[in-house]
């Protein structure tokens, strides 16, 4: 996104959107000239379609229209910066403050191409405004990184590029960051970080950024930073594994989100962790069958090493209850099952407080930013019970796969701390407007949203 700013603007308008609304469009459509209105009927108007389209005017350039039923949602101006002529646009009709915002955050989010390895198609479109919006700006940076982080390549975006993001971050918004790595991860009890990434030349590590006042509340937020799964020894087929690089991606949310948090100065004390491997495959692999004590004390049986991601987030959960959070947010691109349960637009939502799940799910529905709670029924703990072990990490059942990782996680995590874990896709499958193919920030906007209005009031 940064190659193309600015994409908000002050410079002079070439053309002009109307944003109108499916209701109010007969009214419009009869205000046009003759002719605008022949070209718009034939083009455009045969049916309910709701959408874009461009036409030419009586002066003979052209203007723009977009209909929206929604138009407080920022993906319903997301389509513009790619799909209309890449002039300098002003925009007519908005009816609120909340619809401005929403513009500003979805033509910034719309403008979005990964270019590091590619040269864009296009320049997008630009907006021209009246005054910058400095939080839809720091809104749109978090999601685009995400984009960013999860579309680079492993060998350009490992557990060392992980850690120098957060380093990056520690030196911008004068943080604390300390990484374990390695062998010392053993010395410092996070066995099951180092079991999972101890096949690849590139040392495991848990990165733990600090920032805030020492009196502030504790805010948590953990990140599976698995930064490319082969499976392991229970190795992935080639279709499973093509897009592995994403698999950081609870890592990129994670890091977004505390960077979020800091640039808006949110009152609160924060503590990042991020475990961050390659799930390789060598000689020292982990294996099926072993047992390994976790830095909680609970012994676990290695059923699959594909389920790799629960395993480093064990740790690194049971690590952020050391500090007596008041709140401890998880981001995983957990389970398959998540996507076969509610699909890749939905992250998977599940928390062990029932109050915090209601306020993120309105931050939700306020925000636009979808997402769905899952239950942690209790009773499916009895997949995950292991003869040799006090659990496995994995389930001999297909069923209920993003409820047992769930119930995983939260064996490790202490029950008088809120906690909530989401299960993300951080994927696009195919290019949709304002949604390109590869990497996608899902629930962050809802997040913060939460964050914002439960930290802003303390």
């Amino acid at each position: 996104m940064d190659a193309f700013e600015p994409v908000i603007t002050h410079a002079a308008v070439d053309s002009v959107l109307h944003v109108i609304k499916p209701a109010d469009l007969p009214a419009w459509l009869q205000a046009r000239t003759d002719s605008e209105q022949q070209w718009l009927n034939v083009h455009a108007w045969k049916s309910d379609a709701v959408g874009l389209w461009v036409y030419p005017t009586h002066t003979g350039s052209f203007a723009a229209v977009l209909v929206a039923a929604d138009l407080e949602d920022p993906m319903a101006f997301a389509t513009l910066p790619m799909q209309l002529p890449a002039n300098v646009w002003r925009v007519e009709g908005l009816i609120s403050e909340t619809a401005a915002a929403a513009l500003q955050l979805g033509w910034r989010i719309g403008a979005y191409q990964f270019t590091r390895y590619k040269a864009p198609k296009r320049l997008p479109a630009q907006l021209c405004v009246d005054a910058i919006d400095a939080e839809m700006a720091d809104i749109a940076r978090a999601c685009c990184q995400v984009r960013d982080w999860v579309n680079t390549p492993t060998e350009d975006m490992g557990p060392a590029h992980l850690q120098a993001i957060a380093e990056e971050f520690a030196a911008k918004y004068a943080a604390h960051c300390k990484v374990i790595e390695g062998d010392d991860l053993l010395a410092h009890n996070f066995p099951t970080i180092h079991a999972v990434g101890r096949a690849s030349h590139r040392a495991p590590r848990l990165i733990h950024l600090k920032w805030g006042a020492a009196d502030a509340p504790k805010l948590s937020i953990v990140g599976k930073g698995v930064c490319f799964d082969t499976g392991g020894l229970n190795l992935k087929a080639s279709a499973g594994m093509r897009n592995m690089k994403k698999d950081m991606g609870g890592a990129a949310h994670a890091l977004a989100l505390a960077g979020w948090v800091m640039a808006r100065k949110l009152p609160v004390q924060l503590n990042l962790f991020i475990a961050a491997v390659e799930n390789a495959v060598g000689p020292n692999a982990l294996r099926p069958g072993e047992v390994v004590v976790t830095r909680k004390g609970l012994s676990v049986e290695i059923d699959n090493t594909d389920a790799e991601g629960r395993l480093v987030l064990c740790d690194a959960l049971a690590r952020a209850c050391d500090d007596t959070p008041d709140l401890i947010i998880d981001f995983a691109t957990l389970t398959g099952a998540a996507r076969v349960a509610l699909g890749p637009d939905l992250p998977a939502l599940y928390s062990n407080d029932d109050g915090m799940a209601a306020q993120l799910q309105s931050a939700s529905l306020a925000v636009r930013d979808p997402m769905w709670r899952m239950p942690l029924w209790q009773s499916y703990y009895r997949y995950l019970d292991s003869k040799v072990a006090d659990l496995a990490n994995a389930s001999a059942t297909p069923m209920a796969g993003s409820v047992t990782a769930a119930l995983y996680l939260q064996k490790f995590v202490r029950p008088d701390i809120p906690w909530v874990h989401f299960d993300v896709y951080s994927w696009n499958d195919a290019d949709r407007p304002g949604r390109p193919a590869g990497g996608e920030a899902q629930g962050l906007r809802a997040v913060f949203a939460m964050l914002q209005a439960r930290y802003s009031a303390s």
